[in-house]
């Protein structure tokens, strides 16, 4: 073959390749470390796996002390920044608040172990025997706020699902995740298990952060939590394959067939109940034919419970000056505060168009007593959760009785809605022959 034609199209590196051609670098090093402990956290069984993880909740109770001095620092420094009180109470640890993270660490080694559930088997016509299996996902890197309550819940989840887990928080909350990091690494080892199975990246910079995203090869999966900016980031940014946990723009319908006591319990719960998570309704679609009676109503029970309307023309008609004229950057917000965007609209159709025009893909409600537009609600909105005559707010592993969740994936591919251990599991097939040959 001349010179000319003997040019093969370039192959894409195998993982094996990527793995060795990784920079070697301290977050590198720290995800190579973290493959040979999933290698071996994979085929421990599941007795071994839940008394590492009652270890753990024993030892966030004995050595509180010094997680809360660790994380004593973070918060003197975050108030020193000036950081906003929210920011500031979800940053803070207690005795009380870490005997309650241990007690959730608890409620996860009652949960059902997915690690070998076999999905589906059979026997195939030439006799081979064919099943499909749950199996850890390997390396999960986690990516996430100044919330250091996630390290231990993320930790757990993985350690029971059979996963090692790299944990990167902010750098708020450094000195927290870092003492909370050594009480489970030591817990875990005390096991019998490797405690590289669960760390902490290092670095406090960007580039850290960067780098775990281009791990590729050496992490098999990443989870974003937190703030729309991060998700954004970490999923236009990452070459690691990444589940997305969204953010909130959830919307709640009252439709025509409403009975209307019941909307504005929905409403009111779905908004203010807990504004600043992102399960909390963000707007309020009201059908045309009972917007007379109930935006007058529902505009004094949002107000009675300070919430702010940011309303269309039939809002702002009812609540005058108080009610903020709605613009299009008011659709699309997920506010996570005592504010809500409102609109009438003319039919259950035009409720999903905007719906499916702004909607983050998060949580949709309907009210209705009618059980068609019921169906054609829920069939025709595309989002991760849709509620029938229920408060968005319901939206969550627990409540959906999963136990704890790592997230609330809003992608279509792998899992979606509220992530509980299923969902940090893969699949492989195991095929069982009797010196089976293709012919």
């Amino acid at each position: 073959m001349s010179a000319s034609h003997s040019h093969a199209p370039a192959r894409e590196p195998s993982a094996a390749a990527r793995r060795e051609q990784a920079p070697d670098t301290p977050v590198t090093a720290t995800a190579r470390r973290a493959r040979t402990a999933a290698a071996a956290l994979a085929p421990a069984p599941r007795t071994v796996r839940d008394a590492a993880l009652l270890g753990i909740a024993d030892a966030l109770v004995a050595r509180a002390g010094e997680i809360v001095a660790a994380n004593a620092e973070d918060v003197a420094k975050a108030r020193a920044e000036g950081t906003p009180d929210s920011v500031v109470d979800r940053l803070t640890l207690t005795p009380e608040r870490v005997a309650a993270i241990a007690s959730d660490v608890r409620d996860v080694v009652a949960l059902p172990d997915p690690v070998g559930q076999v999905l589906r088997g059979s026997t195939l016509p030439n006799g081979l025997e064919l099943r499909q299996v749950r199996v850890p996902l390997g390396v999960v890197g986690i990516i996430y706020e100044a919330r250091p309550n996630v390290t231990v819940d993320a930790a757990a989840l993985c350690l029971k699902s059979g996963n090692a887990v790299l944990l990167r928080g902010s750098s708020s909350a450094h000195a927290s995740n870092t003492a909370l990091t050594e009480v489970l690494r030591d817990a875990v080892a005390a096991a019998g298990l490797p405690a590289d199975a669960v760390q902490l990246v290092p670095g406090l910079s960007r580039e850290s952060v960067t780098e775990l995203m281009r791990a590729r090869g050496l992490v098999d999966v990443l989870i974003p939590r937190g703030g729309a900016s991060l998700i954004k980031t970490v999923v236009e940014q990452s070459t690691v394959p990444v589940i997305e946990t969204g953010t909130g723009n959830c919307h709640v319908y009252v439709d025509e067939h409403a009975d209307l006591e019941t909307a504005l319990a929905i409403v009111v719960n779905s908004k203010a109940q807990r504004p600043s998570v992102c399960n909390a309704a963000e707007t309020v679609l009201v059908h045309a034919g009972v917007a007379e009676t109930f935006v007058p109503l529902a505009f004094e029970a949002l107000t009675r419970a300070g919430v702010t309307v940011h309303g269309d023309a039939v809002w702002q008609a009812v609540g005058g000056g108080s009610v903020v004229p709605a613009t299009e950057e008011d659709w699309g917000s997920e506010y996570l505060s005592y504010d809500i965007a409102a609109a009438v609209v003319p039919s259950l159709d035009a409720a999903v168009e905007h719906i499916r025009t702004w909607s983050s893909g998060h949580t949709e409600a309907i009210v209705t007593a009618d059980t068609a537009a019921a169906r054609r609600f829920t069939a025709l909105v595309d989002s991760a959760a849709v509620m029938v005559n229920a408060s968005t707010r319901f939206t969550d592993g627990a409540q959906f009785g999963f136990g704890a969740e790592i997230g609330i994936s809003t992608q279509k591919l792998h899992a979606r809605g509220p992530m509980g251990l299923p969902e940090l599991t893969s699949t492989k097939y195991v095929v069982t022959g009797d010196g089976h040959i293709r012919h």
